[in-house]
């Protein structure tokens, strides 16, 4: 796996391979904000990683779904550099005939076993997730990898 990276502008930056490509913005003085920042691209990478597992799961126990969000939402340092992530909240939304217990396990699975960028992340940050079906919540738990 390669990426290239390159500077456009100001504080944008390109990056991609030879198929695909994605911009990043720093906020201002120094950039535009035109674009995600490097750390929301970081955590767009969490959500859908475990967003494509949870569906294909989800897509194998032959539930109906209608509509999937991701919102991660990541928890910063302050008063020091670099600031980094202290923690990540991921909260899985989902709407459709979907059995819970099934639904519980594809989250449960991706965020135990499946999920390389959750893993990876996981080894410097703690992510927490909640599960909401149909408007109910119905879990809460916390990402565990085993190395």
């Amino acid at each position: 796996m390669q990426i290239q990276c390159s500077w456009e502008e100001k504080m944008r930056f390109r990056a991609g391979d030879d198929r695909f490509q994605i911009s990043m913005d720093g906020k201002p003085p120094f950039g535009d904000a035109s674009a995600l920042s490097p750390k929301q691209l970081l955590l767009a990478s969490v959500c859908g990683c475990t967003g494509m597992d949870v569906v294909a799961l989800l897509r194998k126990y032959k539930q109906s779904v209608e509509k999937f969000d991701v919102h991660a939402e990541a928890n910063l340092t302050e008063g020091a550099y670099p600031v980094i992530f202290k923690s990540i909240i991921l909260r899985f939304k989902l709407l459709g005939n979907i059995d819970a217990d099934r639904l519980i396990e594809a989250v449960t699975l991706s965020q135990t076993k499946y999920c390389g960028v959750s893993a990876m992340v996981s080894k410097a940050v703690q992510i927490f997730y909640s599960i909401e079906l149909n408007g109910v919540s119905i879990h809460e738990g916390q990402s565990h990898f085993q190395f």
